[in-house]
């Protein structure tokens, strides 16, 4: 990693943290009206889509 500039880094870490999924908690508490998190991916199935 000491290649990549320390912004890319942050952008990452950020990706990171949102690729995952919705606490249970969250969707008991709002009765399935928050079901799944829209920021979710798969490594696979769809790219961050990050800018050099």
């Amino acid at each position: 990693m000491s290649k990549k500039s320390s912004s890319k880094k942050m952008k990452l870490a950020k990706m990171h943290k949102r690729n995952r999924r919705m606490p249970v908690l969250a969707v008991v508490k709002t009765h399935r009206r928050l079901q799944y998190n829209k920021f979710q991916r798969d490594w696979r199935r769809r790219k961050m889509r990050l800018k050099e």
